[in-house]
């Protein structure tokens, strides 16, 4: 049915020629039937740990988590996760099993999965194996929890957050029982590390369906990020709808209406990195830049910003316009076409915006008599005077401007 990478196809076939079977599953099979590249391919197999470590052991193998029966195995510098058949024990912190069980059917492991579309397992000696539907629900577009989803949300609350990211990444429905699951047991949440969540709500944020799950989901956004119960949230979800989809630039949309203390403690919280953390900081506090089509609005945006933050200030601007549904798109689109000439045009002309790219720099200052704060005073004073396009980027027109200045 499908061919597999040759590290995918090397562990299966191992694990068959020593009388095992082997199945890749989950993800990589969902993906495949839907026509779409897998980022990775995981293997579970009715070899328990030990006679997992024998199979593989002229194999570059990194334990893993060998208690939890997965063994990883590097192929061509790719790893594939192996692991063994099992069930699992009580969730006594609504996030990891207690204990696991190892078992030799396919079919219980597929029982403890998430989600029916990613518990299917396939294997090129038998071929699919679908206990629960999974390729039905493909087909439908549906999310749906194995079994009971308020039993497989109490064991792993993250679970909540992969429902709705699902459905906005593949554009589908979540039926109406995971549906009243997922907000009844929204509470549960609060147990999950932030860096799990940021994983997941940046993937729904960055989804074709993002919108229609923000819709949907308000209250369960709201249980994660409470600042957002004062927002207006109908024009919120319509200016992440109308950003690219980016995690910086649908985060600062999702988080505009919402006090800077605030957006740092939520950006705090999800663990994200520094740099992203302070993009959106810096977008969603300078959301209000002063764009104008003129050459001096946009030198003077380029020297606080730089060319890449103003370009997503302006990104920002369009989408909260596009939110306020008080203009035609066609006369919104428009002006950030006028702008973004404006600034391409300041661009492609080289003229210098930022101190360090002036003709003159502090030695030359201090070189005519200029000491301390005057220094800086005077560099300032000089690329003002370039961006209001006064002087040009000259040594010898700014030399005579800083003689001026500094008297």
């Amino acid at each position: 049915m499908w061919r597999l990478p040759a590290g995918a196809e090397f562990v299966l076939d191992r694990l068959h020629a020593r009388g095992y079977q082997a199945y890749v599953v989950g993800g990589c099979v969902r993906d495949l039937l839907l026509g779409r590249a897998p980022k990775d391919f995981d293997v579970c197999t009715d070899a328990l740990p030990e006679q997992m470590q024998q199979v593989f052991a002229d194999c570059h193998v990194i334990e893993t988590g060998l208690r939890h029966g997965t063994l990883t195995v590097m192929y061509d510098h790719e790893p594939y996760e192996v692991t063994t058949f099992r069930v699992d024990g009580a969730y006594a912190d609504h996030r990891h099993p207690d204990e696991v069980v190892f078992v030799t059917n396919v079919r219980e492991d597929l029982a403890r999965r998430d989600f029916t579309v990613n518990a299917m397992a396939w294997s090129p000696d038998t071929g699919l194996v679908d206990a629960f539907g999974g390729q039905e629900d493909l087909a439908a577009g549906i999310i749906r929890c194995v079994g009971d989803p308020r039993t497989r949300f109490d064991e792993d609350a993250l679970r909540i957050m992969r429902a709705m990211r699902f459905a906005s990444v593949y554009g589908f429905a979540i039926d109406p029982a995971t549906d009243e699951a997922i907000h009844a047991l929204r509470h549960t949440l609060g147990g999950v590390a932030g860096e799990r969540i940021r994983v997941e709500l940046q993937k729904t944020l960055c989804g074709a369906g993002a919108g229609d799950i923000l819709r949907s989901y308000d209250d369960v956004m709201i249980t994660l990020i409470p600042p957002l119960k004062t927002v207006d949230w109908p024009r919120t979800v319509a200016g992440v709808e109308a950003a690219p989809p980016t995690e910086a630039l649908r985060l600062a949309m999702l988080l505009r209406e919402v006090d800077a203390d605030q957006v740092k403690a939520v950006l705090q919280g999800l663990r994200l990195d520094n740099a992203t953390r302070d993009r959106v900081l810096t977008l969603v506090t300078h959301q209000e830049a002063a764009f104008a089509p003129s050459r001096h609005a946009m030198l003077t945006l380029l020297s606080t910003h730089g060319e890449e933050v103003t370009r997503q200030l302006l990104t920002i601007r369009r989408a909260k316009a596009l939110a306020r549904h008080d203009r035609t798109k066609a006369d919104i689109d428009a002006e950030a076409a006028e702008l973004t000439a404006m600034l391409d045009a300041v661009l492609s002309d080289g003229v210098c915006y930022t101190v360090k790219d002036m003709a003159v720099n502090g030695r030359d200052l201090m070189a005519l008599g200029a000491q301390g704060k005057a220094v800086g005073a005077c560099l300032s004073h000089l690329l003002e005077l370039l961006l209001s396009e006064t002087l040009p980027n000259d040594r010898a027109a700014l030399l005579t401007a800083a003689k001026a200045y500094l008297g």
